[in-house]
């Protein structure tokens, strides 16, 4: 939730040479970059996280498995390192990761203009959550659902989620062919 410096892109994600604060970032609209880390399991679950009730960007609704700004000089693999082991309390190495794509996502939110390249990636994760430590001032909870139930809850009861519109259906799709793939 602190305030952190990030390098600044344009929107072809190509380096401004210039950084900011996070929160002079989303003021302006700059564009920027953030890890997003999709934790599923072979049964065909992913993980949610349920966002701290006092995170200034959509608390208290139920985000991808974990999520977090690159900070200034760091590359977004490191940052999605990072921030498995800061919000969930899991370290993992760099070849655990797989890396899937960037995506371009332009979001508003009160009078934060969010501008982002996610670089999202993926990880297998068969354990027991319970084993898992929650940062507290970023997440509440977190819990594995099936991709069924996720859809179904995206279409009944969107407010309940963190709005990332078709690309929620993008990742659970990915999911779905991963599992698929393990129990060929």
């Amino acid at each position: 939730m602190a305030d952190e410096l990030i390098d600044i892109c344009d929107e072809n994600n190509k380096f401004l040479n210039i950084q900011k604060m996070k929160s002079e970032a989303h003021k302006e609209g700059l564009w920027h970059r953030v890890s997003h880390i999709l934790v599923y399991n072979s049964h065909g679950e992913v993980l949610l996280q349920l966002r701290a009730k006092k995170k200034l960007l959509y608390p208290d609704r139920w985000d991808i498995s974990v999520a977090g700004h690159v900070s200034a000089g760091e590359d977004p693999l490191t940052s999605g390192l990072r921030e498995v082991e800061e919000e969930i309390g899991l370290k993992l190495k760099k070849e655990d990761l797989d890396f899937w794509m960037i995506r371009k996502a332009k979001v508003m939110f009160r009078e934060m203009k969010n501008n982002e390249f996610y670089y999202v990636y993926f990880f297998q994760f068969d354990d027991d959550i319970k084993q898992l430590k929650l940062q507290k001032d970023e997440v509440q909870k977190i819990q594995f659902l099936s991709i069924n139930t996720i859809k179904k809850e995206l279409k009944i009861n969107p407010d309940k989620y963190v709005p990332h519109g078709n690309y929620w259906f993008d990742i659970l799709d990915e999911v779905t062919k991963r599992v698929s793939a393990l129990n060929a």
